[in-house]
C-alpha cells in the first residue's frame, strides 16, 4: 500500500513557542538591518522606475537574445534589458535614461539601431520619462500597500482581529526582509519584483491560514489545554504539509533562477528568498505573537482552562 510522502515525521515535536523570544529578536534585528540597508545604501532601481527608453523590435528569426545583449552592451548606454515579447522573433529592449535633454535620448537609439544592422523590424519606440517612472513607483508601494490592507481585512472577517495582526506583522516582515536583501546585493528593483514580493505576500499569507485554521480547530478541541502548548502542537501538525508545500515550490524556482535565463533572474531570486522568509514568518511569526495577544472565545480567555475561566454572576 502507497502512503503519502513524510519530509517530517508525524510525530515531530519541536519547541518552537518556547523559543519565540529568539525568534522575535532575529526578526527584529532582520528588519532594521533592512531598514537601514533602504536607508543608506538605497536600491537598484530598474529602467520602469528611474525613466528610459523601451524599443519593440522584430526579427526575421528566433532572435538570439544572448547575442543581442552582448551588442548592446558594448555600446556604453548603462543598463540594458532584453526580453522576449509574445514571440521568439519579439523582443523588448529597455535601456537606461540617458543624460541630456531628447537629442541624448534619440542617439542611443540610433546607436542600438547601428549595432544591430538590417534585418530588423522597429515596431515600437517610447521613452518613459521621469514624471511617468515616478507614478510607477508610487502605483507599485500603493499596490503593495492595498494587498496588505486586504489581506489583513480577509483574516480579520475569517478569524478574529489578533489573528489579522499577527498575519500583518509577519507580511510586513516578509516585504521589509525583501527590500533589505535586494538593497543588500544591489538586485535590480522594478515592476516584477513588485509583482514577486505581491506574490510573496500570498504565498506567505497561505501558509499562514493553514496553520491558523488548525490552531483554531485545536482551540475548540482542547478546552482546557494551555495556549502555548496548543499553538506549539498546531505548528507541528502542520509542519509537514508546510515544509513539503515550501520544498517543490522551491525546486520549480531553482530551476527558474539557474535556467531560466538573465531576464527573470532577480524575479527568481525574489521569489525563492520569499518562500523561505514566509515558511519562516508564518511558523516562527505569526503563530507566537498570537500568545501576547488577548484572544477571546465565547467568554473565556483562551489562556484558561473552563474551570479558570471567570464565573458569570
Amino acid at each position: 500500500m502507497l502512503r503519502g510522502l513524510n519530509l517530517i515525521p508525524a510525530d515531530v515535536n519541536l519547541a518552537f513557542i518556547p523559543k519565540r523570544k529568539l525568534f522575535f529578536a532575529f526578526s527584529i534585528l532582520l528588519v532594521l538591518t533592512s531598514i537601514v540597508l533602504f536607508m543608506g545604501k538605497g536600491l537598484n532601481y530598474g529602467i520602469d522606475f528611474k525613466g528610459g527608453i523601451m524599443l519593440e523590435v522584430r526579427t526575421e528569426k528566433a532572435a538570439n537574445i544572448a547575442a543581442m545583449r552582448k551588442q548592446l552592451g558594448d555600446l556604453g548606454l548603462g543598463e540594458i534589458a532584453l526580453q522576449e515579447f509574445g514571440q521568439p522573433t519579439d523582443v523588448l529592449i529597455r535601456i537606461q535614461r540617458q543624460d541630456g535633454d531628447e537629442k541624448a535620448q534619440q542617439e542611443a537609439v540610433a546607436q542600438v539601431k547601428q549595432a544591430l544592422g538590417a534585418g530588423v523590424e522597429y515596431r515600437r519606440t517610447e521613452f518613459v520619462g521621469p514624471k511617468v517612472s515616478n507614478e510607477l513607483f508610487v502605483d507599485g508601494l500603493m499596490a503593495v500597500g492595498l494587498a496588505i490592507l486586504a489581506i489583513l481585512v480577509y483574516i480579520w472577517f475569517r478569524f478574529e482581529w489578533q489573528f489579522g495582526f499577527g498575519a500583518v506583522v509577519a507580511l510586513g516582515h516578509d516585504v521589509i526582509s525583501t527590500i533589505g536583501i535586494f538593497a543588500l546585493f544591489g538586485l535590480e528593483f522594478n515592476l516584477s519584483t513588485v509583482a514577486a514580493v505581491l506574490t510573496i505576500a500570498g504565498y506567505s499569507i497561505n501558509d499562514t491560514v493553514v496553520v491558523f485554521d488548525r490552531v483554531r480547530e485545536n482551540l475548540r478541541k482542547y478546552k482546557k489545554m494551555p495556549l502555548p502548548e496548543i499553538l506549539n502542537n498546531s505548528i507541528n501538525e502542520t509542519l509537514s504539509r508546510t515544509v513539503i508545500t515550501s520544498v517543490t515550490t522551491l525546486i520549480a524556482l531553482l530551476a527558474l533562477y539557474f535556467l531560466g535565463g538573465a531576464v527573470i533572474r532577480d524575479f527568481s531570486f525574489a521569489m525563492i528568498w520569499g518562500v523561505l522568509i514566509g515558511t519562516y514568518s508564518s511558523i516562527c511569526l505569526a503563530v507566537p505573537i498570537l500568545l501576547n495577544l488577548n484572544i477571546q472565545r465565547r467568554g473565556t480567555l483562551v489562556g484558561e482552562t473552563v474551570e479558570d475561566a471567570p464565573k458569570t454572576p
